[in-house]
């Protein structure tokens, strides 16, 4: 039985992962290489956004996918009201997907659904416990999805225009 391979992106997306071990960086970088538009200082930006600080908030492969998704599909004006809807329609069919799959979009709840606990990231522990439970493999699978269910959003809103 052949092992199936991830597409090029979900690859990308898990080989950043492993290097910087920040999802929210990671899955960026991963589309804005996939989706061709430069990373720029918003990848900076994106440093404190996994689990939202590590506080267990939203998780970071989806704050990464969803910014990618405003990077190709928002608007350049603050007064352009038509123009934010094909970013808002991608980002919520990227999070209702994404929470299909992974029972919610907060870090907490990503990883008690696919460890069967959440840490606490404050505290040495946790991060040992999270190591310990498998949590890299998750999230490295989390990440190269969410990559994935963001190209399928963006696709999916630009062919219905």
């Amino acid at each position: 039985m052949a092992v199936q391979q991830d597409p090029p992106v979900a690859q990308r997306a898990r080989e950043l992962l492993a290097l910087s071990e920040n999802c929210a960086q990671s899955s960026f970088a991963a589309l804005a290489e996939h989706l061709g538009f430069d990373a720029g200082s918003t990848l900076k930006a994106l440093t404190p956004f996994p689990g939202i600080a590590l506080r267990g908030e939203t998780c970071g492969a989806v704050t990464g996918s969803l910014m990618a998704i405003g990077m190709v599909l928002g608007r350049d004006r603050l007064d352009d009201g038509p123009g934010m809807q094909p970013s808002v329609k991608a980002a919520r069919r990227f999070c209702r997907a994404f929470e299909a799959e992974f029972g919610g979009t907060p870090c907490r709840v990503v990883l008690e659904q696919g460890l069967g606990s959440a840490f606490d990231f404050t505290r040495p522990e946790g991060g040992a416990a999270y190591m310990e439970a498998g949590g890299p493999e998750l999230c490295s699978r989390l990440v190269g999805r969410s990559v994935l269910l963001a190209v399928e959003a963006i696709e999916h809103v630009t062919e219905s225009r």
